[in-house]
């Protein structure tokens, strides 16, 4: 670039994919020549071990369960024979409790939790939700702010993609007029040559989304009678109760003023 194309200091156009080097087309297609080859697809044939691993143990359980005319689960739950009512019978059963439910329980909870880790914007739509909707209003929506999530990954793996360097051109935030940093570029995500975006970021904000796909699958269970007859329902029991008659009506032992 000219004198006056640019207001990036030379030490930081040298480490400039347009300017580091030649530039191969075919690595922003995701074609690069790799040697070893092994070390290259490891993470592509583990994952394929994984998910053969995965479909053998479901074939075996279903050959088993026809075999020896065995009824599928209601709940796929580790231990079957643990319902809502071993919960408070002994600290063995509270645990194997919460192993097989414990996201049915707490699901909605653990992903306003995992939302700090994201940025702010999804961080205001989880405050807005929580504090403008309650439960059953929740379980309207949830859907829709999975697509948000999912839509919101597409793009940010847009944004580490960025734009083929073959054309070498800049982007518009690195020319003479722009007023930006490189700090403010990584800091507002932008796509650059020079600070690219960081793609492990994009794990975080897959979390979420899984847990958050999680949920979706609990606001369906909390609508089918087996599970709610398994794990117990999620309705607040004071919702319709007095304050003064809560404890005449609640289910759940006295551990406190037991003695």
């Amino acid at each position: 670039p000219g004198e006056n194309e640019t207001k990036v200091n030379l030490e930081e156009l040298k480490t400039s994919v347009l300017y580091s080097g030649p530039v191969d087309p075919a690595e922003w297609v995701g074609l690069r020549k790799s040697y070893p080859l092994l070390v290259y697809l490891r993470n592509n044939l583990l994952m394929l071990a994984i998910l053969a691993f995965e479909v053998t143990i479901y074939r075996h359980q279903e050959y088993y369960r026809c075999r020896n005319n065995l009824t599928t689960p209601v709940t796929k739950t580790i231990f079957h024979d643990i319902t809502r009512a071993h919960l408070d019978d002994g600290v063995v059963n509270c645990v194997k409790y919460f192993v097989n439910y414990f996201f049915y329980k707490f699901g909605l909870e653990s992903s306003f939790i995992l939302v700090i880790s994201v940025p702010f914007l999804c961080l205001f739509v989880h405050v807005h939700m929580k504090c403008t909707f309650k439960n059953l209003s929740i379980n309207k929506i949830w859907p829709k702010y999975c697509c948000f999530l999912a839509c919101i990954i597409t793009f940010q793996y847009f944004l580490c993609i960025g734009i083929p360097p073959a054309p070498c051109k800049d982007y518009p935030w690195r020319s003479g007029n722009a007023n930006f940093n490189s700090n403010i570029i990584k800091w507002l995500y932008f796509p650059d040559f020079i600070v690219r975006p960081n793609p492990v970021f994009l794990v975080y904000d897959f979390m979420l989304l899984l847990c958050a796909s999680l949920q979706r699958q609990t606001f369906e269970d909390e609508n089918k009678a087996a599970v709610r007859i398994m794990a117990g329902d999620n309705v607040e029991i004071c919702m319709n109760l007095d304050a003064a008659s809560f404890s005449q009506h609640n289910p759940v032992p006295d551990f406190i003023h037991c003695r």
